[in-house]
């Protein structure tokens, strides 16, 4: 038998632009009147259903490997597919915060801080810090949106909120108080004490 020929490989740069351009020739599909319009569509069903249950039966020979589980759900392609087909093995949760660990470098490097607060109802809430943009920015939480939505796609919302406040440092004048005596009482008290050496040390 004849050697095959090299499988020209796409990368994820030339994989993108391929994607957009199927949406749009399935949308002029969806659009077309006639019987042949309708049997590509229902071909692209078919194809698309086989290669579904093709990815599904991977999946599970890889179950039983984490690494090789972690490899596959961290290409962007065949995240971007199994999520497609309903198939990612990952649990919500665990996407949200992929897709957080995944954008905390990007964000970093723009002064922005990330931080996963928790995922509620198909809600998730995610607390965005920058010191120039004053909680984040219009642009810097629509990219947060954006990549969350594109790891879980079935949530419903993204709240991206600023951190909460650190709590108020205690005064230090309180210190001084006891919880059995009146402010005012315990103050005179500090006040006798230092007197003298206010004075000059002098009695």
């Amino acid at each position: 038998m004849g050697e095959q020929p090299d499988l020209q490989r796409l990368d994820d740069p030339v994989v993108e632009p391929r994607l957009a351009r199927l949406d749009t020739v399935l949308g002029q599909l969806e659009q077309t009147p006639g019987r042949t319009a309708e049997l590509a569509l229902e071909a692209v069903e078919l194809l698309t259903e086989v290669y579904g249950e093709a990815l599904a039966r991977v999946t599970d020979l890889v179950a039983g490997s984490p690494r090789a589980l972690d490899r596959l759900t961290g290409d962007e392609l065949l995240r971007h597919l199994l999520l497609l087909h309903r198939i990612h093995p990952d649990p919500l949760d665990r996407r949200v915060a992929r897709a957080v660990d995944d954008l905390r470098p990007r964000l970093h490097a723009q002064g922005a801080e990330i931080a996963l607060i928790g995922v509620q109802d198909e809600v998730a809430r995610i607390s965005l810090s920058a010191r120039s943009c004053g909680g984040g920015g219009t642009a810097l939480r629509d990219l947060v949106r954006e990549q969350v939505l594109t790891f879980a796609p079935e949530l419903s919302a993204v709240d991206v909120v600023a951190p909460t406040p650190a709590p108020a440092l205690i005064p230090v004048a309180t210190l001084w108080q006891r919880p059995d005596r009146p402010e005012a009482a315990t103050m005179r008290e500090a006040g006798r004490a230092v007197g003298p050496l206010a004075l000059g040390g002098t009695t």
